[in-house]
């Protein structure tokens, strides 16, 4: 008999909500994590960056109150105050999901567990059995083998970016991802030289090339270099070709790794139990099975997506599935089309399935309306009409389905849901034109673009 129900290993966001629903449907629970519970996610992404960037932004709608009638005066930045706050702010929610899983009646170890295949999980020299294995290992930070950028001290990863002692004067930024634009953002916000060095045409590829444009013309006081390669880095200084093939130079107080993460598939079993590893990460179907009877995974270890709220929801689908064989014909699978994206930068940017770029590589009839941002009576009132924003429509010309949704703009992670929505539930342009948006919003816009389409 086994010692579980369920055993989860690793506390992010994807183990430690399918604990929690298991606990709560009266199974026998333990959950393993090394670290704090919440992963990555709680402790070194989402939440402590999104802590520091509200204050940047707060600290630069002070500066910039006068043309709204609002005078801060002398307006400064106390930069260990903002570290105090995004660790107390850190501290209060993984106490947060300690206390929902003691009340879900999980059982928490702290240790780093291996799997020993199908049904067992050792740490620290004790095995425990279970009937399901959820493996939710998450994912670590990418360091590319770039000459001089091992055991330098000015070269550190978002984690070490988070703790830094004091504002850097000059920043450069490797990678123009979500990660690297939420920081470079941050930093120049607080008055840091900001240098972005990106490899790729443009940033942010996953979004419409046209809005990712905007959006780095709007990120002030950051300067992109694009196309381009970095090809050492000696102390703080980063040196790249450019893409005429120049050779470049950048000095900086710190440079941040910003090149991505990939998924935990090393260090706790994978590699000596049978389980199914690609390039991408563990190899699940649509319903978080790996190739290992009664063994899940979900969330970044997959590699399928990186973010917080996809691993949630892969966390429920394989809930779903181990409480009832049939769940999967009552629509608990994963949808992996409709998971939206966000990028909190100022301004923000967000959005959810096809790019126009996407959708006419998948071999579709699909046409893009896109509408700015001054069409939102409450984006004027509060951002002033030459402030960018936009919201860009993705839809198949022959049927009228919404296919994809990019918004640039205040509120933008606020508003994706609700495309989230209009995916999932396959709606087309005309519906979305029915449904009532309540004035003034910014959200308007997602009707503006909507009735912007010729149909």
């Amino acid at each position: 008999m086994s010692d579980y129900d369920v055993i989860v290993l690793g506390g992010g966001p994807g183990g430690y909500i399918a604990a929690e629903r298991l606990g709560h449907a009266k199974k026998n629970v333990l959950l393993i994590e090394g670290d704090s519970l919440g992963g990555t996610c709680l402790n070194v992404g989402c939440i402590p960056t999104k802590a520091l960037l509200n204050a940047a932004k707060t600290y630069e709608h002070a500066l910039h109150g006068a043309q709204l009638g609002v005078n801060a005066g002398d307006v400064t930045v106390d930069w260990t105050q903002m570290q105090k706050w995004k660790d107390q702010t850190v501290a209060t929610l993984v106490g947060g999901v300690g206390a929902a899983e003691k009340k879900a009646g999980v059982t928490v170890v702290k240790g780093y567990g291996t799997f020993d295949g199908p049904g067992k999980v050792t740490v620290d020299g004790t095995t425990y059995t279970g009937e399901h294995v959820i493996l939710a290992t998450g994912s670590v930070p990418v360091m590319p083998p770039i000459p001089g950028a091992q055991d330098n001290p000015r070269v550190i990863d978002s984690t070490g970016m988070l703790s830094v002692e004091q504002i850097p004067s000059r920043l450069t930024v490797i990678g123009g991802g979500v990660i690297g634009l939420e920081f470079a953002s941050l930093f120049a916000m607080l008055g840091s030289e900001v240098t972005v060095i990106e490899m790729l045409p443009e940033i942010a590829p996953f979004m419409d090339a046209d809005v990712a444009a905007q959006l780095r013309k709007a990120l002030a006081g950051v300067t992109f270099n694009l196309n381009c390669k970095v090809t050492a880095i000696d102390g703080g200084t980063v040196k790249f070709t450019t893409a005429d093939g120049a050779e470049n130079s950048v000095d900086s107080d710190e440079v941040l790794m910003a090149v991505g993460r990939r998924p935990a598939v090393q260090g706790w079993g994978a590699e000596n139990s049978g389980l199914e590893v690609s390039g991408k990460g563990v190899v699940v179907d649509d319903r978080m099975r790996t190739n290992l009877p009664n063994v899940w995974a979900v969330g970044d270890v997959t590699g399928r997506s990186l973010l917080a709220h996809a691993a949630y929801r892969m966390g429920e689908i394989a809930v779903a599935n181990i409480l009832d064989a049939e769940a999967h014909r009552k629509g608990e699978v994963m949808r992996w089309n409709t998971i939206p994206w966000a990028v909190y930068t100022n301004p923000e940017a967000a959005g959810i399935g096809h790019t126009e770029a996407s959708a006419k590589a998948a071999g579709i009839n699909a046409k893009a309306v896109t509408v700015p941002g001054y069409l939102s009576g409450r984006f004027v009132a509060e951002n002033g009409v030459k402030a960018p924003g936009a919201a860009k429509l993705v839809y198949d010309a022959d049927t009228l389905q919404v296919l994809g949704l990019t918004v640039l703009g205040s509120y933008a992670s606020e508003m994706i849901w609700g495309a989230s929505v209009v995916l999932e539930t396959e709606l087309n342009v005309i519906d979305l034109r029915q449904v009532v948006f309540p004035h003034p919003t910014v959200s308007e816009l997602i009707r503006e673009a909507a009735w912007a389409v010729k149909a």
